[in-house]
């Protein structure tokens, strides 16, 4: 696999990950193709310092030397860094910007899986804007100010609009033409219709976070090709 840097400097590299790409080895079998794990076939050092679900795209950055690897954690931690994702969801949010504050845990029983608890559960904030709104789907810009797991993913779903092909908190079904265009045929070179997009909507799309010395970095990564067909076909059938 061709790994697609977008940005590199002496102290970082930032890659757009695809959806469906591990960003850091899995415990359980190494055989897993992982973003970190090719970054070490061409670097003499790596550090994780984030991670990104397995089936969102997008921005994800790694430290190349311990120093700035310790900076770059800190601002993390700190919660100095900026990190923006583009998604689609079902439905329309009530109000076109907010703020979602809901506490997420664990499942109790569900591996793998979050919940909301507003007394257990840790601090979890969520800003959104609803860039373009079709009815039945939205485009939605996210701010996460804080970064626990599956974060966007729940607090969209508790909200009743889960992220278009979140096959943990929503619906699995990919979406195709004929779902949104009304008397659709096939060509008579299909058998079947393809689907346009049959992978979470949700996209790491933006980094904004400050070296040590004092410059700002800046990166973006591109809408994927899946998600920018369904948004094209949404404006085209359902505005």
């Amino acid at each position: 696999m061709k790994l697609e840097i977008i940005y590199e400097d002496e102290d970082y590299v930032v890659v757009n990950k695809p959806s469906g790409v591990l960003s850091i080895p899995d415990r359980h079998n190494v055989e897993f193709i992982s973003i970190a794990g090719l970054l070490r076939e061409r670097y003499p050092n790596i550090f994780i310092v984030h991670r990104i679900d397995k089936e969102t795209s997008g921005c994800i950055c790694f430290a190349k030397n311990e120093k700035a690897h310790k900076f770059l954690s800190l601002l993390f931690e700190k919660r100095s860094i900026e990190k923006y994702y583009l998604g689609i969801i079902h439905g329309s949010f009530e109000q076109k910007s907010g703020v979602i504050k809901d506490a997420i845990m664990e499942h109790p029983v569900i591996k793998g899986k979050m919940i909301i608890n507003q007394k257990q559960g840790k601090p979890s904030v969520t800003e959104f804007e609803t860039l373009e709104s079709f009815g039945a789907y939205s485009l939605v810009s996210f701010k996460i100010l804080t970064g626990r797991t599956h974060q966007i993913r729940l607090h969209c779903a508790n909200l009743g609009h889960p992220i278009v092909c979140d096959s943990l908190y929503g619906l699995t079904n990919p979406v195709f033409i004929s779902s949104l265009k009304k008397k659709y045929n096939l060509s008579k070179d299909e058998l079947e219709e393809k689907p346009i997009l049959s992978r979470m909507a949700l996209h790491a799309h933006r980094l904004v976070f400050k070296t040590e010395n004092g410059a700002t970095i800046e990166v973006e990564a591109p809408m994927t090709k899946d998600m920018n067909a369904m948004l094209k076909q949404c404006r085209k059938w359902l505005k």
